[in-house]
């Protein structure tokens, strides 16, 4: 493929994205699911009034910078609501989450190159990533979940990039990637999951280093001669006091500053009670059952996607009545036709991930168990091969950001495994391009196969993704298990 076509390719991906997005952002002219948080919180920093928030405030600055340029525009103004505090109208707190989803797909594609440098594979990544229900519907409204992903993807890509550089251009990258980190925890503390990752392969590449070194006896110049395909492999030019300083102190630091406007403007709490309350907050919100509320669903629950929920729901009478923005809904009886916003991923996605996530997990078991049994000895090369530091990073950043869920006893839901499905989507993608770089026919089949239906699935789920109205029949058949309602 070359590098025009590449990016065509890239752009082709974030024109979908983006028209998908931006596509009736303002269909519906109330507050849908936490813009009753998010969409006021931001408009308070505009109205300079005081508010306890139980998140880091970053998402939240975002969204009030976003009001106040859409209040600009000399368009989208109608309809209004006074919802959030302030006459505004939808698009003015949709608009600035539509436009920082779209470019998702875009980072999941950069951070694909960049640890294989093959672009089927970076290309596949992103159409991935675009064809998903959940990041579609998030990026819709005014939440705060995108962020989380995107400053912490960046952080990933941004290491991945300083690799590749030299001395002052790779601290400059370095120092990016601490910022983005920051940034990254600054909208949700589980942003820490992402710099969990980069530590985490960080590690894995001086262990693997080590281990070398003490089983083969050979030297550094030897391990450092060996042929450099990936910047991965370059991991351990980085030593700890870097990865202290510019994946240590710089993201605490972005981290604090973050905090400064919220606490200027609400002065009851300083910054350590303001964490202190945040924290008993959380502890506070029960336990993880549909007691506490009916979409609970725990870690175990998301990557089958047993129990999305249902972000907006509202019934009329036929599909020429005026578009329905607040209850009571109609009874089933009459109630004909459905506005459904359904949090919930794209099924063949999720679930192809995550069998190419298991396939991947289990080959890189593999390629210690094997050799291990044939020669009854440890063997570790002086540089893995480009596709076992795929599998790596692939398996090590969706452990980062799952396995800490473990843990949690709060009530949880399927929005916070965003952090952790995107690297399902690099998961199948690496497993769609290595089908369809294959000799055979049969596995190119394969990936051609598990593209159209991935695409498939977005088309058939979107209509719950967009809001769009359906028939109780229409509704019904794309809900295909009960959990799902």
């Amino acid at each position: 493929m070359t590098k025009n076509w590449f990016r065509i390719g890239l752009a082709a991906i974030f024109i979908f994205s983006f028209a998908l997005r931006f596509w009736g952002l303002d269909r519906f002219n109330t507050l849908v699911f936490d813009e009753v948080y998010f969409a006021k919180f931001g408009n308070n920093y505009l109205t300079n009034t005081p508010f306890f928030n139980a998140h880091p405030p970053l998402s939240q600055y975002i969204i009030g910078i976003g009001i106040w340029l859409g209040k600009q525009f000399p368009f989208w103004q109608q309809p209004v609501n006074g919802l959030a505090g302030s006459l505004l109208s939808p698009w003015s707190y949709r608009w600035i989450n539509a436009l920082t989803g779209s470019f998702i797909p875009l980072v999941v594609a950069g951070v694909a190159y960049q640890i294989s440098h093959r672009r089927s594979f970076a290309l596949i990544a992103g159409f991935f990533t675009a064809c998903d229900g959940l990041f579609l519907v998030e990026s819709r409204y005014a939440l705060n979940n995108i962020y989380i992903v995107i400053f912490g993807l960046l952080g990933q890509w941004f290491l991945l990039l300083a690799l590749e550089k030299n001395k002052q251009k790779r601290a400059l990258w370095l120092i990016a990637a601490g910022i983005s980190f920051g940034a990254s925890i600054g909208t949700k503390w589980n942003g820490l999951w992402f710099l969990l990752g980069a530590y985490l392969i960080w590690l894995t590449a001086w262990v693997f280093r080590w281990l070398h070194a003490y089983l083969n006896r050979q030297s550094r110049a030897t391990h450092q001669d060996e042929k450099v395909q990936t910047p991965l492999q370059k991991l351990t030019q980085i030593n700890i006091f870097q990865m202290g300083f510019y994946l240590g102190i710089i993201p605490a630091l972005i981290y604090s500053l973050i905090w400064i406007p919220h606490l200027q403007l609400d002065t009851k709490y300083g910054f350590i009670e303001v964490h202190r309350q945040i924290l008993n907050f959380h502890l506070q919100l029960g336990g993880n059952s549909p007691d506490v509320h009916p979409y609970c669903a725990a870690w175990y629950k998301w990557p089958l996607m047993t129990r999305p929920m249902a972000y907006y729901y509202q019934t009329a009478h036929n599909f020429t009545d005026p578009l329905p923005v607040m209850g009571p809904n109609l009874s089933a009886a009459n109630g004909k036709v459905i506005y459904d916003v359904h949090a919930m991923g794209n099924p063949f996605l999720w679930w192809t991930g995550m069998v190419a996530m298991l396939f991947l997990g289990g080959w890189l078991l593999s390629k210690v168990v094997i050799p291990w049994r044939k020669h009854q000895q440890l063997s570790v090369p002086a540089n893995l091969a480009v596709d076992t530091w795929i599998g790596l990073f692939i398996v090590l950043n969706y452990a980062a950001n799952l396995l800490p869920w473990v843990k949690v006893t709060r009530c949880v839901f399927i929005y916070h495994y965003m952090c952790a499905v995107v690297f399902v989507f690099l998961a199948i993608a690496w497993f769609v391009d290595q089908c369809l770089r294959s000799y055979h026919r049969e596995f190119r089949g394969v990936g051609v196969t598990i593209i159209f239906l991935i695409l498939l699935g977005f088309i058939f789920w979107m209509p719950i993704y967009l809001g769009l109205p359906l028939t109780s029949e229409g509704y019904k058949l794309r809900m295909w298990f009960t959990s799902w309602i």
